[in-house]
């Protein structure tokens, strides 16, 4: 797992070897001031001369300046590293993301990936930044501590032999007991980023339905969960200042009274007072270095778990990738079904989708209608190859749909759903994502075609007019227009409306039907609909039940044959014929 996140360090290597070559230089520094701050004591002590003591305490200067500046740079490059690699691992998590299938992105839900995104990588990246300064630095300051208070102090360094385990069992068991709750709180920040998104997706629904309060308590709940897990390992992980303390002050009062009894005793043979000035230094370096040890172990294993959930984003694969030599032109957008099943698990017992044969000439209308539940937009979402059959193959062009390219593939066939998106930015780049090399005129024409030129020229802006994130600032039915005319610039062999129009009136409906026909009457259109008024004219209307193909056949054909058609087309127009 560390070896695969570690791939995106990639250029960032050097500040991170950087940082070591730092740390390495700060420790030495600060390990040998106290060493020759002691000898200074003692020289001092017997008697020095100003010359001597003068270049003594210019060296000590210099010995801190050197080892301000090794910190400086570890502080520098350390930064520099950490960011760079969260950088690159977001980067790499997010191109992971744009190749999934919808199978994958269900599987880990939207909200988590934005978690996984943001605040997992933010944990890593803290993580990083510890590991190749602080996790460092510390183990190096304690060895060269230790070696060094045993240089100066003797057998008075054994008190650490009894300090040092205590700290390090007593920081140990206090970060055990910390880490579920930790572990805890990173799957609790998916179910508040899921409160949270929902409340800002559905703001009108909310405020339509005066359901503030109980948003706010739904959100109250998620935060207070997160709060409660973080305060009990808070409150563990507050028990090694404590712990730290006890030791410190032990061995504090230690070497005090025992090095003052053989100070005096020994009149200073044994040891002097600049000795047991270094060992109390020394002392405080090993303590803090368990300390920061300590807080390392605890902050790596909260990103245990961040590093587990971003690895399982980096490990998932795709169902949907391409095979060898894709093949990379779609001759026409003939689309045929072959004995086609789908459920949208493989341990699912029920179909979404079974039994399915029907073939679609290129060029022609084709219409589907059926009840809610009856799986049309599944049937459609097979033909760009965002879900893939259970069994049975799907042709576009003649040839099994995993046999293409996929972008070539998704490249030939334009879906405008009924909720389809817009994204942040003017009305005219909205558009360029169908065509990015389409010209203005172009650009005019689709929106003609799709009944939308009207209203866009009646804003201030015209086609500079920006839209907000997700088309907040224009209607319904303008939105799917919008899609419409981005659909239209791609002039794809398969254009597929998954209901659409169903934001639009009928006659500004029929416009664009009928626009069809004229700015593109080789395309295929497949057009999912809820009225029958939008598939009469259609050269074939499929009629889904339940996750099969009831019926197809013209309107005519279908009145006479499917009793489900019938009783669809006599509750929405009484009855009545087609003329009425």
């Amino acid at each position: 797992m560390i070896k695969k996140l570690l791939r995106s360090v990639r250029e960032f290597k050097r500040p991170t070897i950087y940082t070591f070559i730092a740390m390495v230089g700060e420790v030495v520094m600060e390990c040998l001031i106290p060493f020759i701050t002691a000898n200074l004591m003692n020289q001092i002590k017997a008697g020095i001369e100003i010359k001597a003591l003068l270049t003594t305490g210019l060296t000590l200067i210099l010995m801190a300046g050197v080892s301000l500046m090794f910190g400086g740079t570890a502080g520098f490059t350390s930064a520099k590293a950490a960011s760079g690699f969260a950088r690159n691992l977001r980067n790499d998590l997010f191109e992971k993301i744009q190749g999934f299938s919808f199978d994958n992105v269900d599987k880990f839900s939207s909200s988590s990936l934005v978690t996984r995104l943001t605040t997992d990588v933010t944990s890593v990246q803290m993580a990083f930044m510890m590991c190749i300064r602080t996790a460092i630095r510390s183990p190096l300051m304690f060895i060269f501590s230790i070696v060094m208070a045993y240089v100066m102090g003797g057998k008075m360094a054994m008190v650490f032999v009894i300090a040092v385990p205590i700290i390090v069992i007593g920081l140990f068991t206090v970060s055990r007991f910390a880490m579920p709750a930790f572990k805890r709180v990173f799957r609790k920040y998916d179910k508040l980023n899921e409160t949270i998104e929902e409340n800002i997706r559905g703001m009108r629904v909310v405020k339509g339905f005066a359901k503030e309060e109980y948003e706010k308590e739904k959100f109250k709940k998620a935060a207070h969960d997160i709060c409660v897990d973080f305060t009990k390992a808070e409150r563990i992980v507050a028990f090694n200042q404590p712990i730290m303390q006890v030791c410190l002050y032990i061995v504090m009062v230690f070497t005090l009274s025992f090095g003052s009894y053989m100070v005096i005793s020994s009149y200073g043979l044994d040891l002097d007072v600049g000795q047991i000035s270094a060992i109390l230094t020394y002392g405080m370096q090993i303590l803090m270095s368990l300390m920061m040890l300590s807080f390392i172990y605890v902050m790596l294993s909260m990103s245990l778990e961040a590093m587990k959930r971003i690895c399982e984003v980096l490990d998932e694969e795709s169902k949907i990738v391409n095979g060898e030599n894709p093949i990379q032109t779609v001759r026409d957008g003939s689309v045929t079904f072959k004995n086609v099943d789908y459920k949208y698990a493989q341990e699912s017992t029920k179909y979404a989708l079974e039994g399915v044969n029907l073939t679609i000439q290129s060029g022609m209308t084709v219409g589907v209608i059926g009840g809610t539940g009856s799986s049309k937009s599944t049937f459609v979402q097979l033909i760009p190859r965002l879900y893939d059959v259970t069994n049975g193959e799907v042709l576009v062009g003649g040839e099994n749909v995993k046999n293409y390219d996929l972008k070539v593939l998704r490249d030939s066939v334009a879906m405008v759903l009924q909720k389809n998106q817009l994204f942040s930015g003017t009305i005219r780049e909205n558009l360029r994502w169908g065509n990015p090399n389409a010209t203005d005129e172009e650009m005019v024409e689709a929106c003609e075609f799709a009944q939308a030129d009207e209203f866009i020229r009646a804003f201030p802006e015209g086609y500079d007019t920006y839209i907000e994130q997700g088309g907040t600032n224009v209607s319904g039915g303008q939105k799917q227009r919008l899609c419409i005319a981005r659909a239209l610039l791609k002039k794809p062999k398969v254009l597929i409306l998954d209901d659409s129009t169903s934001a639009v009136d009928t006659k500004t409906d029929a416009r664009i039907r009928k626009a069809f026909k004229e700015y593109i009457p080789e395309t295929t259109k497949i057009i999912i609909a809820q009225r029958i008024a939008s598939v009469l004219d259609a050269d074939m209307i499929i009629v889904m039940d339940n996750g099969r193909v009831s019926a197809y056949g013209t309107h005519e054909e279908l009145l006479a044959s499917s009793e489900i058609y019938r009783e669809i087309y006599e509750e929405q127009t009484g009855g009545k014929n087609d003329a009425e």
